[in-house]
């Protein structure tokens, strides 16, 4: 692809992640078409397309297949994902799908092993490794690894399967951080297994590190801190708008509200511009996506391994929505 050439983008879905995220980044985009929008419900795909000027909204799925893309965001519930993947692999698109990237984790390592054979670019939007400080608190360390990581997600309220759609990320970052678990312990407090109350995990890593993960969903509010020590150093991030690195004899910090002149908003903070930016670069020169699709599905191994210890539904099925509680 020249660099002259705008890539042209599909987005499949067009539900709050969609609008809050993954619209706004790409119309600010200059090296992106919006060449064409798909949903389950014909009218939304029309709205998306009159309020970001997609080119085509499209009324059925081949239309969308047969729009001349180069590639796709898949932003539908994670319920349906997989239904739509492999039909975009085989028109040979490059793919983006938000996470989780299914909920069965046999149907994770298919999707993976699919998008390995395929040659396409497949990437899970994990876009906390894209956060600005998280990079930053991970840059603080080198090439070393971190001692230990205290990463903590808590929300005030409780939703399906929350452990799996939203402490995610931080499993994702431990992994990141420490690379590859070896060794789970974990809890869960709950009434109702798929709306869980609380899930804390403490992991060892085959380096020697370790990391402990705690997700309440009775917190007062949304809290989102990531502490790392090691080699001497502090580092930590605290809902994503700030990050301090602790030494011997100094400190260093960010914070991200004052930037542009105030303008830094949460696109930008919690990592969904970097993240959405990086896929369009691997796009265009073809290397390897930072969350691809096989890195993707260690992820979802070790978040089935914290589930099953901590008594929760584990991924080895694929469990149906039931509905609000």
């Amino acid at each position: 692809m020249t660099e002259d050439r705008k890539v042209k983008v599909g987005v499949i879905g067009t539900g709050a992640i969609a609008r809050v995220a993954h619209f706004p980044v790409l119309t600010a985009m200059t090296d992106v078409e919006l060449t064409a929008v798909y949903s389950g419900h014909y009218e939304n795909a029309r709205a998306a397309a009159e309020r970001y000027g997609v080119k085509q909204a499209c009324e059925r799925l081949e239309d969308f297949l047969d729009a001349g893309l180069d590639c796709a965001f898949l932003l539908t519930p994670k319920t349906v994902r997989s239904e739509y993947l492999l039909p975009l692999m085989d028109r040979g698109l490059d793919i983006f799908c938000e996470k989780p990237l299914s909920t069965s984790l046999p149907e994770c390592a298919a999707i993976a092993d699919a998008a390995a054979r395929s040659g396409n670019i497949v990437m899970v939007g994990f876009n906390r490794r894209f956060a600005p400080c998280n990079r930053k608190m991970i840059a603080a360390f080198g090439d070393r690894k971190p001692q230990v990581v205290n990463a903590v997600k808590c929300r005030e309220f409780k939703e399906f399967r929350g452990t799996l759609e939203n402490a995610i990320h931080m499993v994702d970052l431990l992994r990141y951080m420490l690379g590859e678990c070896c060794e789970v312990n974990a809890r869960a407090s709950f009434t109702d297994p798929f709306y869980e109350d609380l899930c804390t995990a403490q992991l060892g890593f085959e380096d020697g590190g370790v990391g402990m993960l705690t997700a309440s969903r009775e917190a007062g509010q949304w809290r989102e801190h990531v502490e790392a020590y090691g080699g001497g150093v502090t580092a930590l991030s605290e809902d994503l708008d700030s990050c301090r690195i602790i030494y011997a004899d100094h400190e260093e910090s960010i914070t991200m509200t004052p930037l542009h002149k105030g303008w830094c908003d949460t696109i930008e903070r919690i990592g969904f511009k970097g993240c959405i930016e990086h896929f369009i670069r691997c796009v265009r020169t073809r290397e390897s996506p930072l969350t691809s699709a096989e890195d993707a599905f260690k992820t979802h191994e070790l978040m089935d391994r914290i589930l099953r210890a901590a008594g929760l539904p584990d991924l080895q099925t694929a469990w149906p929505y039931r509905g609000p509680m």
